[in-house]
């Protein structure tokens, strides 16, 4: 019989998309970090010794651009000259101007309408501690480990990728991990066959057994399956912000509205939105009102309240799919102002995001489960 396998990946701050993501956040935070009000959207594209910084900005913060995407390349770890991609050489450039006035007239703090139409998705199960998908928990760990080995290793380089195939019986429960690939940039001076030994000790082991697993259960291990990786980063592939937006979420499993976060201010529901809509799922679930939800929520620009909100509890729910909604609606201000409040948006938070990931990490607002109790005294259960 055919195994039901379902598979995410994840990449490092270093891989090029990622490292113009962490850019944009880097110049959104240091925006909000001296007017919280700043309305930021911007993009940045990344190639050989090259930035390009764009984008919409209206603020009172005194920001220089370039010095900040230096540094941001610089804490991701791109310092080793030759290369093709370093924090001191790199050639910056920047073209941004002010927000549209007619996107303004629709989002000031009078009005405190959604700054662009769209839907958002947001998702929680049961199948780890931190309310995420398997696949997607797994990939983002090692990656995250890899990160780290990165910085402790001066062989490794900051571009890298993971992925992860779970097994998943006909009732959604996990059967164990099938397949399990790394790929990660490196010095030619590191020998192949020791990178992967390396790989496999230092990253792969110790995250799988976080999770209650280990290399042996794991029939497929693939460490660099091409061989050498020294051509890699910027120089070896043009990155740009948005690039990684399933990355970003829940790996394909949940839903996707289409908008990236990165670059963006809270006034965008793209991002607010998403993070609200990930904030109401995880509390569904820790209330035990469903082992496996998707909250789905759409804005028209301009306007504050949202144009529709659902719940899919893919059949899991205690209650009906419609009392959940009806729960999060009576709850929870939707309003961008009221999500901005609840999260505490207007700070400077958000190029963690972009390197360690924006769900499933603990410290992250979004991830509170401080509803849970009320939406279970409001089910009545």
């Amino acid at each position: 019989m055919e195994k039901r396998l379902f598979t995410s990946e994840c990449v490092t701050n270093g891989h090029p998309d990622k490292v113009a993501d962490s850019i944009s956040d880097a110049i959104l935070d240091a925006c909000l970090a001296q007017d919280p009000d700043s309305r930021v959207a911007c993009e940045t594209m990344v190639t050989t010794n090259f930035c390009l910084i764009c984008g919409e900005i209206t603020t009172r913060a005194v920001v220089d651009y370039p010095a900040v995407a230096r540094e941001a390349i610089r804490r991701i770890g791109y310092v080793y000259p030759g290369v093709g991609f370093d924090a001191d050489s790199v050639e910056i450039q920047c073209r941004i101007h002010t927000q549209s006035a007619d996107i303004a007239l629709g989002t000031n703090d009078a009005v405190g309408g959604a700054g662009d139409q769209g839907m958002m998705f947001g998702g929680a199960c049961t199948q780890t501690p931190e309310l995420m998908p398997l696949p997607i928990a797994l990939a983002r760990a090692l990656s995250n480990r890899l990160t780290a080995c990165i910085r402790e290793n001066d062989l490794l380089r900051p571009d890298g990728k993971t992925q992860v195939s779970v097994e998943y019986d006909e009732q959604g429960n996990v059967v164990g991990i099938d397949a399990v690939v790394v790929s990660v940039m490196h010095s030619a001076a590191f020998g192949i066959e020791q990178l992967r030994g390396y790989v496999r000790d230092k990253v792969i082991a110790p995250v799988l057994a976080r999770y209650g697993f280990s290399v042996e259960q794991v029939p497929h291990i693939y460490i660099n399956p091409t061989g050498n990786f020294v051509i890699g980063g910027p120089n070896g592939d043009t990155g740009l912000t948005g690039r990684k937006i399933i990355v970003d979420t829940y790996g394909g499993y949940f839903s996707h509205g289409g908008g990236a976060f990165s670059g963006k201010d809270p006034t965008k529901v793209d991002r607010s939105g998403a993070y609200m809509a990930r904030y109401m799922a995880k509390n569904l679930v820790a209330a035990g009102l469903a082992s496996r939800v998707q909250v789905q929520l759409a804005y028209a620009i301009g306007v504050a309240e949202p144009v529709s909100v659902r719940v899919d509890s893919f059949g899991t729910g205690r209650i009906s799919d419609e009392k959940m909604t009806e729960l999060l609606r009576n709850s929870c201000d939707l309003t961008p102002g009221g999500i901005i409040k609840k999260l505490n948006l207007r700070r400077p938070i958000y190029a963690a995001t972009a390197a360690e990931g924006h769900f499933g990490v603990e410290n992250r607002p979004w991830e509170r489960t401080d509803l849970a109790d009320k939406l279970k005294e409001m089910a009545n259960l």
